[in-house]
Parts: C-alpha cells; sequence; structure tokens
C-alpha cells in the first residue's frame, strides 16, 4: 500500500506502528484509488508477436478500429507498492461493476478514454507465464481487457497499440480486503501471512524486504495503458485488425453490388 508512513530509526519501529496501526491503515487504503504505476520490476517478453493474420502496422493503421487482447494487471507478484495481488481478488468486482473503462494513463477525462460499454469485455483468467512471454514457472490470474478501439474515439492511443508501442498497462482500483505479511517471528499472525503468501511471489528470489501487503479482494475501476508500471508484468497480448470493413471498403462494396445489378435496356 503506497501510505504515507513516518519515518522509523529501525525496522522494528516500523513493523511495530504496522501493526499496532493495521485497521487505521487498512481504512486509509480502502479510502483511497490506486493506480498501479510508478517505477517497478521491468521485464522484457520473451515473445512480442503482436500483429496477427499478416498485417503490417500500415495495414493497421489504415483501419478504423482494431481488436486488442490487454493484460491488465497480473497475481502472484510483488509490485513497487508493496501489495502482491491474489488470485480471485477481482471476482465480485467483474460480477458487479458494468461501467469498467479502458484508459490513458488513468485520464478520466473524455478525450483520454480509449474504450467502454459494448467495446469492452473484462475478465479475468487463469494463464501460464510463459504464453504472456515471461520466463516464469506456474500460472497468474491475468485481469485480462479485449478491447476494441476505434480510431475516431483516442486516435493518439489507437496509433499507439497499432505501432506496438503499449508494453505496459496498470490497474486503477481501490482496496477491500488485504492482509500484512511480514517475516518476523515476533509478529506471529503477519508472518503466519508471510509464510502463507511470501511462496506464492514469481518474484520472491529478487525482493529483499521483510514486508508486504497481500490483497484478496479488491474493486476493478478501470486499466489504462501507461509507459511504466509498478507490476510490469502487463503487456499488449495480441492486435489485430477489426473484420468490419472501413468506410472505403463499403463503398468499394457497394459500387460492386451496384454493377452486378442488370440495368434497364
Amino acid at each position: 500500500m503506497k501510505l504515507k508512513l513516518p519515518e522509523f530509526k529501525t525496522e522494528k519501529e516500523l513493523f511495530d506502528h504496522v501493526v499496532e496501526n493495521e485497521d487505521v491503515l487498512f481504512a486509509q487504503a480502502k479510502m483511497a484509488m490506486k493506480f498501479a504505476d510508478g517505477i517497478g520490476y521491468s521485464s522484457t517478453p520473451l515473445v512480442n508477436d503482436l500483429v496477427s493474420k499478416g498485417l503490417s502496422v500500415d495495414d493497421l493503421l489504415a483501419k478504423d478500429s482494431i481488436e486488442t487482447k490487454l493484460i491488465i494487471n497480473t497475481t502472484n507478484v510483488i509490485d513497487s507498492h508493496g501489495d502482491m495481488h491474489v488470485p480471485g481478488l477481482w471476482d465480485k468486482s467483474l460480477k458487479e461493476n458494468r461501467k469498467i473503462l479502458h484508459l490513458q494513463e488513468h485520464s478520466r477525462k473524455f478525450s483520454d478514454v480509449i474504450s467502454r460499454k459494448e467495446n469492452l469485455k473484462a475478465y479475468a483468467e487463469s494463464v501460464s507465464w510463459k504464453n504472456l512471454g515471461f520466463n516464469f514457472e506456474g500460472k497468474t490470474e491475468a485481469l485480462t481487457f479485449d478491447s476494441k478501439i476505434l480510431k475516431s474515439q483516442n486516435e493518439y492511443m489507437f496509433n499507439e497499440y497499432a505501432k506496438g508501442n503499449v508494453d505496459e498497462h496498470s490497474v486503477g482500483m481501490q482496496y477491500v480486503k488485504m492482509v500484512t505479511c511480514i517475516d518476523d517471528e515476533d509478529y506471529p499472525t503477519q508472518k503466519e501471512n508471510w509464510d502463507k503468501y511470501f511462496p506464492m511471489a514469481v518474484n520472491n528470489d529478487t525482493f529483499t524486504g521483510k514486508m508486504f501487503w497481500a490483497v484478496t479482494e479488491a474493486k476493478v475501476i478501470e486499466g489504462s495503458a501507461v509507459v511504466m508500471g509498478s507490476n510490469s508484468f502487463t503487456p499488449t497480448q495480441s492486435i489485430k485488425n477489426d473484420p468490419q470493413p472501413t468506410e472505403s471498403e463499403l463503398k468499394e462494396i457497394a459500387i460492386k453490388e451496384w454493377l452486378k445489378i442488370p440495368k434497364a435496356e
């Protein structure tokens, strides 16, 4: 949780403060909106084959819309906020929230909406890390957007996706349930949480801290295209053209159909 904590001289003072004020800290976190972006754990996907069906970037840019599959968030990663999202955390929210948005950099301006409503399908799916292009063992639960991006909606982001420039995403969310995990026997409850959740983190071999928060339930508000996320294992998984014909293609079809019509003599 990215909360403003007092400065402490020792690690024990920090742990004491967090444990003694856990209810207050959790209440503060639930009142705030979390934007999961910042300086995160960076990793380059093993696979970056975004354009399907042999279409070039120029082909995509010429279209009026493109179909994208986007990984907005992945579980089992301790991010730069000190959070690890646990599989199942989105289940309730995805059933209840029908107004999820696909945004540009968490901006809630009309001009920064990328897709919404009938052009956006949000869901969680269990997928192997290797299928996402990362060299981890096992699976993650990916918060996924099937987003139909219209050039007329947000031309700038349409072009960025079509060019393959969007490598990371970020979820705009609200905490609902979380637990503190501390690697210290002096805090038995928090140590039990650590022993339960820390082995689940795919980046536990590089995490050097002794405290993090496991988030077991959260509300998803939106998913954003970002330059750098706190969880960077959130790629654009695929881009393809929308099978719907463009305006110029519709005109060509209409002309061809008209030519087929028998003419009166």
